[in-house]
Formats: C-alpha cells, structure tokens, sequence
C-alpha cells in the first residue's frame, strides 16, 4: 500500500503562483508513476500533470503546460506541482496520484492509470 497527502492548497489571486506537495509513504518502491488531478464543483476529475520513473518523463495536459511544473524529491518521497499564472478556472480540489503498473506514456493521463489516491487540497483563486 502507498499513502499519499498532499498540502499547500489555499487562497491565492489571479496571476499569482503556489505549490503543492505530495507526501508519499509505504511501498513507494512499488510505484510506476505520480500525478495531479483536479476536480471542480459539478465537474468530472480531470488529468493535470504526471511524472513516470521510467525515463522520468513528464506529461502535462494542454491548458496547464508552460504554466505547472511537476517534479519530485526522491529523497523526501515527495512530488510537487507549482502553478503560475493561476486563474479562476483553475480553482479546483488537487489531488494526487500514484500508479503501480507500467503503460505507455499517454496513459498515464487516465484516471485508471493510479491505484493510490490522496485526500485533496483545495486551491481557490480568486479574481
């Protein structure tokens, strides 16, 4: 089993910038791959961006690349996402994610790539 908590969700304004980190604990050895999700009020989870182990590729879904970076301390067993120019429309719950299989690189945009799921952390921006 992997434990997953993330933090740093909270109250920023249009334009400004946070990040978020992802605590991972247990059997992280086992893990193939870590991302972010998002979901807002009424809206369908939705891919935001993933790093995979193997070559450490980074995958990011269109509206959110050149705006958020993922990346990861190994040592700590933390990823983390850090978003610049926030919007309104990004204030969602974030969640992260970790999966345990091996895919080609595009799927792991698909919730059904990750078997471990955090709790969430709320990000609001407000404009």
């Amino acid at each position: 089993q992997v434990q997953l908590v993330e933090s740093g969700g909270g109250l920023v304004q249009a334009g400004g910038s946070r990040r978020l980190s992802c605590a991972a604990s247990g059997r992280t050895s086992s893990t193939s791959a870590m991302a972010w999700f998002r979901q807002a009020p009424g809206k369908e989870r939705e891919f935001v961006a993933a790093i995979i182990w193997s070559g450490a590729n980074t995958i990011y879904a269109s509206s959110m690349k050149g705006r958020f970076t993922i990346s990861r301390d190994n040592a700590k067993n933390t990823v983390y996402l850090q978003m610049n120019s926030l919007q309104p429309e990004d204030s969602a719950a974030y969640y992260c994610a970790a999966g345990r299989d091996y895919y080609g690189t595009d799927y792991y945009r698909q919730i059904d790539a990750y078997n471990y799921w955090g709790q969430g952390t709320q990000v609001t921006v407000s404009s």
